[in-house]
């Protein structure tokens, strides 16, 4: 089934205490993309970048089945640029710059063949953004996944209720469920977020795993452990990518499939956070991809007698 993915690609420059990298390739589109290509290559990129754009970045996305015709390249502009530096635990951050560059005057427009993807995956952009985009589709979707970030709850709370209430899944971590839903348990905040809306909920813990709700069934998937975490940017993004591509692949969103899809997001998950930027996902292949996936049954399956 057809996948659509909206949200930004652009540069990243990354410190963590294992090194620096400038000016690679990131953005959430860019990551979820590349992550879903792995199950489906149905994609549809809607996004923009300046013309300082890698052709051959853009080529290698062709080549992994991702239709460019939702792609924006702005003549003589330049592309979104993030820097950030990670704390010694990993776990935090601090943003060192952010150009919005040519993501400032960002309207999209969907070509008329993704306007009927079965499956979106709206990335971290404004709510009106996002709103734009669920009034161009034609109705047809099986499910439409929705990320944000505390940052839109701070400034445009009412906007981004209103567009939770018109998508099937959030994905979300545990400090912007509690804000979202003003409960600090996230049992009570997964109930309050139902009624926004969204069938499903994701609430993801970092190296803690990820929580999935649907009604009063919960579900967790633990992550993977590491010996060594070299870069977490895109992680995030890479889950979205292996879960939506999963339940593209498999055109099932049943609560059983739906388990299935966050192991399958969670293993593409952990092989980014192994290499700076696209490194380790641009060169996976599937029978490593199936042997993660192994890794992860083995890890949550035991017997138990009563």
């Amino acid at each position: 089934m057809s996948l659509l993915t909206v949200g930004t690609v652009a540069f990243d420059t990354i410190e963590t205490p294992y090194g620096k990298a400038e000016m690679v390739i990131g953005g959430a589109c860019t990551y979820i993309s590349w992550s879903a290509s792995y199950f489906t290559n149905n994609i549809h990129l809607v996004s923009i970048v300046g013309d300082d754009f890698p052709d051959y970045e853009l080529q290698r996305l062709k080549d992994r089945g991702v239709n460019m015709d939702g792609l924006k390249i702005v003549e003589g502009g330049k592309s979104f640029f993030w820097a950030g530096r990670y704390h010694n635990n990993m776990n935090n951050r601090d943003t060192l710059v952010t150009d919005l560059n040519v993501l400032a005057d960002f309207d999209p427009i969907l070509p008329q063949a993704a306007k009927s993807s079965k499956y979106v995956m709206l990335g971290n952009l404004t709510p009106a953004i996002q709103k734009s985009v669920l009034d161009q589709l034609d109705g047809s979707q099986k499910l439409i996944a929705l990320d944000t970030m505390n940052f839109w709850m701070d400034i445009a709370m009412d906007e981004l209720k209103e567009v939770i209430g018109r998508i099937d899944l959030l994905t979300i971590n545990d400090e912007e469920a509690r804000q979202l839903s003003g409960e600090h348990s996230l049992v009570n905040a997964a109930k309050v977020i139902h009624e926004m809306g969204p069938k499903f909920l994701v609430i993801k813990k970092g190296e803690h795993g990820a929580l999935l709700f649907c009604s009063d069934d919960i579900f967790y998937a633990p992550a993977l452990p590491l010996a060594q975490v070299f870069d977490p940017t895109g992680a995030g993004d890479t889950f979205a990518g292996g879960l939506m591509g999963y339940l593209a692949k498999t055109d099932d969103i049943s609560m059983d499939n739906m388990k299935r899809a966050i192991i399958a997001g969670s293993a593409m998950a952990s092989f980014c956070v192994e290499d700076f930027s696209l490194n380790k996902l641009q060169i996976l292949s599937m029978p490593e991809i199936n042997e993660r996936l192994e890794r992860f049954k083995k890890l949550m399956h035991f017997d138990l007698i009563l």
